[in-house]
């Protein structure tokens, strides 16, 4: 992975460049990989050692093999030349008065400032600027036509000026690595997949540090075949693009190795750890994810992103204690994240009490309406308060979001069960089999829809019930007495 020197010079460049174009996202991600990177024993501070301490426990409790921190023989990494600035003095005035309104969300106003900058970082400010203020006014319609849940029509109105202008940039030989992961965003906003495919190949090729391109041509890669078919350069980058395009694609087990290969470098992100906890978490390793994010949140107390995903396994566990403690911490360090709603709809979700669980998955929604988890934990929710059509239209808005989620097809199949609906039940439920075939539930599931007096088919049952048993079968259900006699 060349040395963690280089890694960390780069990511320090990474960072200051992405803060100054207000990627922050980006920027914070790169901050937190650069922390993550081993650090020289003789350098070591006591608070390094305090940051540093949980993720080297958690690395040495589930590593299977010892990993150096060089790669595998035969394996060399492309370098990539770090950018040079725009330095025109009076330029760079304008373009600091455009990010400090930029940095207040007042984007037309940033773009105003930036109209006859011709510089490639202030058209990538100005362009950027003008994309979030069409994204802003599009919420805005939604939520004046709709109401924050509904279903809206509403488009970003700067969608098309900023692929005409990009589209000419780009032909011309004018458009910087920025201004390419701009232009592959708004052609994947207005569907022109194969297109911002290539483009963001562009981009993260002459820019690997871009933590949002890797995310966005994450999104795009819906099959292996798509994934393979991409010609990236071998740079470091690419590995936790990898990782996680393969952890998208459910192959669990290989993403697993590949993020076990990069802790040979970055030995204490956090950001990995939680990565290997959602794969061990789509394995239903839950005892192991539930030491990592017990160890995540002792080295980083305030930390919110993907505890929600603790307090589901915290859940399917009944650890009330465990989780009425997580919920009144994410309480107190930031209440207004959906994560945080999601985690307390779990909460009073296992204490019984339904409709305010519902309350705050849908808090969770007004907050980001795609926010997946949420809407599949509300079908949940509205299944066990036997309101089928608000479970239905729950799931069904899941899979709009993200087809590949098993658990709202499954949940789909459930409520149609629910409904006495034996057909429709077995096609939902073969949807989230062929998505997740390695989960004992989802066959089950099937074999009582064939055990129904409707279906009654009584050898694809037992079929079913071979296939749970040779899964992650461990409440035995397939095993017992009334399974077998069927």
């Amino acid at each position: 992975m060349g040395t963690t020197e280089s890694c960390r010079n780069e990511l320090r460049s990474a960072i200051r460049q992405l803060s100054d174009r207000c990627l922050y996202s980006a920027s914070k991600w790169a901050a937190e990989q650069l922390v993550g990177i081993e650090q020289d024993p003789a350098k070591f501070t006591s608070s390094h050692t305090r940051f540093q301490r949980g993720s080297s426990s958690i690395r040495r409790r589930f590593r299977t093999n010892e990993i150096t921190s060089t790669p595998t023989a035969g394996v060399s990494y492309v370098s990539t030349p770090v950018p040079e600035e725009d330095n025109d003095a009076v330029d760079s005035d304008f373009y600091l008065l455009a990010k400090s309104y930029f940095d207040c969300r007042e984007y037309r106003r940033a773009a105003h400032v930036l109209r006859d900058q011709t510089g490639k970082k202030a058209v990538f400010l100005r362009c950027y600027a003008l994309y979030l203020a069409g994204e802003k006014r599009k919420e805005e319609e939604m939520i004046e036509l709709e109401g924050p849940l509904g279903k809206s029509d509403a488009v970003n109105r700067e969608l098309v000026s900023l692929e005409r202008e990009l589209s000419t940039l780009r032909k011309n030989g004018m458009i910087d690595p920025f201004g390419l992961y701009l232009y592959g965003l708004v052609l994947k906003e207005k569907g022109s997949e194969n297109l911002a495919r290539t483009v963001l190949v562009e981009s993260v090729n002459s820019y690997p540090w871009n933590w949002n391109a890797w995310s966005e041509l994450q999104s795009l890669c819906t099959t292996i075949e798509t994934l393979n078919s991409l010609n990236l350069n071998n740079h470091w980058m690419k590995d936790f693009f990898l990782a996680g395009a393969l952890q998208e694609l459910r192959m669990h087990s290989e993403s697993l190795a590949k993020y076990e290969y990069l802790q040979g470098s970055f030995s204490f992100s956090n950001y990995i750890q939680a990565q290997i906890a959602k794969a061990q978490y789509s394995l239903r390793e839950f005892e192991q994810v539930e030491v990592i994010f017990e160890e995540l949140l002792r080295n980083d107390p305030y930390r919110v992103e993907d505890m929600d995903m603790y307090s589901n396994v915290l859940y399917a566990k009944e650890c009330f204690p465990a989780l009425s403690y997580l919920a009144h911490r994410v309480f107190l360090t930031d209440k207004y994240r959906p994560e945080s709603c999601c985690i307390i709809g779990n909460y009073y979700s296992l204490k019984g009490q339904h409709e305010k669980s519902v309350m705050y998955f849908r808090r969770a929604l007004k907050l980001n309406k795609n926010y997946l988890s949420a809407w599949t934990l509300m079908g949940h929710e509205y299944v066990e308060m036997k309101n089928t059509p608000a479970a239905v239209d729950a799931y069904r808005r899941a899979v709009d979001i993200n087809p590949c989620d098993y658990r709202a097809w499954y949940g789909l199949g459930q409520a149609y069960e629910m409904m006495g609906m034996p057909f429709y039940a077995l096609h939902y439920f073969r949807k989230s089999v062929f998505l997740q075939p390695g989960d004992s539930r989802l066959w089950i599931a099937m074999a009582h829809c064939y055990e129904t007096e409707r279906l009654h088919m009584p050898e694809e049952a037992i079929k079913c019930y071979l296939r749970a048993e040779n899964c992650n079968d461990r409440e035995a259900i397939a095993s017992s007495p009334t399974c077998k006699a069927a």
